[in-house]
């Protein structure tokens, strides 16, 4: 079937970005009146922090440009991303981001300055100036901050360096996306095809397993010709992120970045330790799908493939629609009626057509829907991108009904756990209402699988990642033989006795660009596990319980992220939520376990 034209889809498949702007004309004379007014506010500086008032002022012109800065940046990146060929659109991209680069440069004086004021000035300020208790988190946000900045100049000479100390991540993109060729390799239908990353993600996937082997072999014969040049990038990147820290007073870089979002290391370090002691459960799931492929050599290369083979689910839209909000029922009805005002008013772009962006978000901003961008196929993994996105857009729909502007988003550590609640809430409702049992079974090896994806395997890299930055603090070189020698021995502890030990898999640092996202990896895991608790919370718990949950969804960015989660009824800085999600685990791994025996024979 051949895609279609964006000219093509139907006007109810597609979403309505009219309620953003009316014409595009409207967007053009928004930029226009933009791009006049965000220079002027450069001049705030003079006064921003002369009185209470003036500061209450200056804070509130610029989050209210910044308000119309996001609708202006939504509608050209909505509008480009349903057809990336549309040059008409491309334009409006490359013009809202560039008057997105002029605000930062004319408010980047503003934490500076609020800096520059003393705690018990500032304590006067706000006596003076009743309304700024609506700053207060703000204020508290970037006053903690404090010990960790340095002097103006300072500041600016770091600034000034940061595209010299970027360098390293800028290789690495431009090698691994541009320079590096990969092989070929056999498909399924026994075709040579280059491989891709994108070609390797369904390789890795075969039933055939010469086919797994050969696209493994292939992808990490490639970084092996680049291994020495991959590892001088990561290891300038890892320099770069401990130089930050240490001229900033941080221990070390690992806190220097969660402290940026406010989370204490001891989450870190929990759930460090909580998967190293369950690291049985993941051998024992490892050592079942050798069983059931029956293989006696189980490989790294073996580790994808499903066990189960497709379900007898699939979903048309309309269906999956209907299939969704039955699942969703426990969360109530007020959060049924934010899901209908989803579904039903072209909030949603569906199906996939020629130049449209790949994959799925939710996107918009403060002012405008939650949109969803969609590439639908009429299958069990659509259903669950659509809970999962609409998990991220009611959250986004909460938070702007319940906060005002400057409190409107909510932080990046928390920016998962509402979409894969509905995930795992999905998962609930068809272990309660699916009866068939090898049905069951791609239900329950869905869940394992996304757990072995998700915890276990986000947990391995924030470990290598701790590791390779403690390594450099010491002065200790990271060549390419180091760093395959403890990314090998890390994975085979991870994986355990089933796995066949060594092998290329040792390389697998080198093609991971979650690496140079200075400690960005571990909230994959903690969100995961905190979503497993919370949807245990919302189907099997209480209604307090479950108010607790919506409160979540109202919180935005009002407090720090771990306060809002223990408000929510997880405290990740203890590992009981941890210990719950592997119950869970545990129990569906021993459901699975008996299913295939009985079964799958």
């Amino acid at each position: 079937m051949s895609i279609p034209k964006r000219s093509e889809v139907p006007a109810n498949l597609k979403w309505d970005l009219t309620r953003i702007f009316k014409a595009d004309a409207d967007w053009e004379d928004e930029y226009t009146r933009l791009k006049k007014e965000i220079p002027v506010l450069s001049t705030l500086k003079e006064n921003f922090v002369t009185s209470g008032t003036s500061l209450y002022n200056g804070i509130t012109k610029i989050l209210a440009l910044s308000r119309r800065l996001e609708k202006v940046y939504s509608y050209a990146t909505l509008a480009s991303d349903v057809d990336t060929g549309n040059a008409h659109y491309l334009g409006y991209v490359a013009q809202v981001q560039g008057l997105a680069s002029q605000f930062e440069a004319a408010t980047a004086f503003m934490n500076p300055a609020i800096l520059s004021v003393s705690t018990a000035k500032l304590a006067a300020f706000k006596q003076e100036e009743p309304r700024l208790v609506n700053y207060n988190h703000l204020l508290d946000q970037i006053t903690r901050m404090r010990p960790y900045t340095l002097s103006a100049k300072e500041e600016k000479l770091i600034a000034d360096a940061g595209d010299a100390l970027s360098a390293s991540d800028n290789t690495y993109n431009v090698l691994t996306n541009s320079d590096m060729e990969y092989g070929y390799t056999q498909n399924d239908d026994g075709e040579m095809v280059q491989l891709s990353d994108g070609l390797y993600s369904l390789l890795i996937q075969s039933q055939k397993r010469t086919v797994r082997k050969d696209a493994f072999d292939s992808m990490y014969a490639t970084y092996g010709q680049f291994e020495n040049s991959l590892a001088a990038t990561l290891s300038g990147a890892v320099k770069e992120h401990n130089y930050n820290a240490r001229v900033h007073h941080y221990q070390s870089a690992r806190e220097c970045a969660m402290n940026e979002n406010g989370v204490p290391t001891i989450v870190y370090d929990t759930l460090i330790n909580e998967v190293d002691q369950h690291l049985s459960l993941l051998h024992d799931y490892v050592a079942l799908r050798k069983q059931i492929l029956g293989l006696n050599d189980l490989q790294m290369w073996d580790m994808y493939v499903p066990l189960t083979g497709k379900p007898a689910l699939a979903y048309t839209f309309d269906e999956a629609k209907k299939e969704a909000k039955k699942a969703l029922r426990p969360l109530g009805e007020d959060y049924l009626k934010q899901v209908d005002y989803i579904f039903n008013n072209r909030v949603i772009d569906v199906v996939e057509s020629q130049n449209k962006a790949t994959g799925a978000y939710s996107g918009g901003c403060y002012d405008t829907d939650a949109y969803e961008l969609l590439n639908w196929e009429d299958n069990v993994d659509s259903l669950y991108t659509l809970v999962h996105e609409t998990g991220h857009s009611v959250h986004s729909m909460y938070t702007r009904q319940s906060q005002p502007y400057v409190y409107g988003d909510y932080p990046i550590f928390v920016a998962e756990i509402a979409s894969t609640t509905n995930e795992n809430i999905l998962t609930e409702y068809f272990l309660a209402h699916i009866t068939d049992p090898k049905t069951r079974a791609f239900v329950l090896n869905y869940y394992l699988d996304s757990f072995k994806g998700t915890l276990f395997r986000q947990t391995q890299f924030a470990e290598f990642e701790q590791r390779i930055h403690e390594l450099d603090a010491e002065g200790e070189p990271l060549t390419a033989d180091r760093l395959d020698d403890m990314y090998g021995k890390l994975n085979e502890r991870y994986y355990g006795d089933a796995v066949e030990p060594g092998g290329a898999i040792a390389k697998e640092w080198a093609r991971i660009p979650h690496f140079y996202y200075n400690f960005y990896v571990y909230q994959y895991a903690t969100g995961f596990a905190a979503a497993t608790a919370l949807a245990n919370n919302v189907v099997h718990g209480t209604a307090e319980q479950r108010k607790a949950y919506i409160g979540f969804l109202q919180a935005g960015s009002s407090d720090y992220p771990v306060e809002i989660m223990k408000k929510a009824g997880v405290d990740m800085t203890k590992p009981d939520y941890l210990e719950e999600a592997f119950t869970t685990f545990a129990n569906r791994l021993a459901e699975f376990k008996k299913i295939v025996q009985n079964n799958f024979k």
